[in-house]
């Protein structure tokens, strides 16, 4: 089996890390950058890969049925290099956000129906986690009741990419390079693990707003466009019919208070983690002799996969037919669109609707 890594930074050891892991007999690993320094430093950690100077002449070789290549790189370079990718041949599983806007996702998503590969999108590394599948167990079993609420806020004060967080990384300030700020960067994880838990047939923002909060040391020196705080009130429906309300808040940069707060509600009980890094308790609340009454679950992650793992682990799995997690072509499609629905009604003002059918996605406003 052949994994094909484009781009030899950070990310690019962080996946070749997790396929060594997957412990593959007979492995080759190869890598493309066009930063000899970046090839230098990788082959010290990785030797055993085969280096290359461009995607073009990595995946000029013919392919096999099980190749992978994996998109490492920003997100403005994400919609060629995986269509090179699948047009080669191979499968595609591409860094988040998968695309930078709604065309190149519909483009995409034909190459890959067309050539009959798997597109796939990094925004899985939190799920298959244990406190996800003990929600995910929740909201099933029906334990919750008819669920008609969950709350997803996340509000960092000062955590903006390109300004706190990998500050030489100016790339994510630029909309035209990242797509956006804080709904490209985390919106994808956001939207994997609403998605997983409710599996919606269809998704309305009823209201968005977003907003870029400014501080004393906003860079100058480079193009800043991209908002820093954002919310919505989305209407998801259900695949029995039923709705749920979803009160959606993310921010990198506010003046207001920092916390966090994900909920699930239903007509008998609720659920309360954390889906990333703050807590793996698992709360579970419902009624005895009316009154509320609460019990705490651990659920630690104490597989050697760990979350940066996941999207290579799942990947790997579904190319080869295996029972997996993976997030791929219409449901990688439906879940990007719900991030370019909340970008549309911010702008006009208008509701957006994203149907997500049995062979397509289809966006209705």
């Amino acid at each position: 089996m052949r994994f094909y890594l484009i781009g030899a930074g950070v990310i690019g050891k962080t996946h070749a890390e997790a396929i060594r892991k997957l412990r593959i007999e007979g492995v080759e690993l190869c890598v493309a950058d066009p930063n000899p320094s970046a090839l230098a430093g990788f082959a010290e950690l990785y030797p055993e890969a085969r280096a290359f100077s461009s995607a073009e002449e990595m995946l000029a070789a013919p392919a096999a049925d099980d190749d992978i290549v994996i998109v490492g790189t920003p997100p403005f370079t994400h919609c060629r290099l995986s269509r090179l990718a699948l047009e080669s041949g191979r499968h595609v599983l591409c860094e988040k956000p998968l695309v930078m806007n709604r065309a190149e996702a519909e483009e995409l998503l034909a190459v890959a129906k067309a050539h009959d590969r798997l597109l796939g999108c990094c925004s899985v590394r939190f799920l298959g986690l244990p406190k996800m599948d003990e929600v995910k167990k929740l909201v099933q079993s029906g334990a919750l009741g008819d669920i008609y609420k969950a709350t997803f806020i996340y509000r960092g004060q000062r955590s903006r990419p390109g300004v706190e967080y990998q500050p030489e990384s100016k790339w994510f300030l630029d909309r035209s390079k990242s797509g956006g700020g804080i709904v490209m960067d985390w919106g994808p994880y956001d939207f994997s693990v609403l998605n997983e838990l409710l599996a919606p047939s269809s998704v309305e923002v009823a209201a968005a707003w977003t907003s870029k909060p400014q501080t004393q040391i906003d860079p100058t020196d480079t193009v800043y466009d991209v908002e820093g705080h954002v919310g919505a009130m989305l209407n998801y429906r259900l695949k029995d019919g039923k709705t749920v309300w979803v009160h959606y808040e993310r921010a990198s940069c506010t003046h207001g208070e920092a916390y966090h707060h994900v909920e699930i509600e239903g007509t008998l009980g609720a659920v309360r983690w954390s889906p990333y890094f703050e807590s793996d308790e698992v709360v579970y609340t419902r009624d005895r002799n009316g009154e509320p009454e609460s019990a705490i679950t651990l659920a630690v992650n104490e597989s050697e996969f760990g979350f940066m793992d996941h999207p290579v682990a799942f990947f790997y799995r579904k190319v080869k037919g295996e029972t997996s997690q993976a997030v791929v072509n219409e449901q990688a499609l439906f879940n990007f669109l719900c991030l370019q629905a909340l970008y549309d009604c911010a702008e006009t003002g208008k509701p957006q609707r994203i149907e997500r059918g049995t062979r397509n996605v289809n966006v209705r406003i």
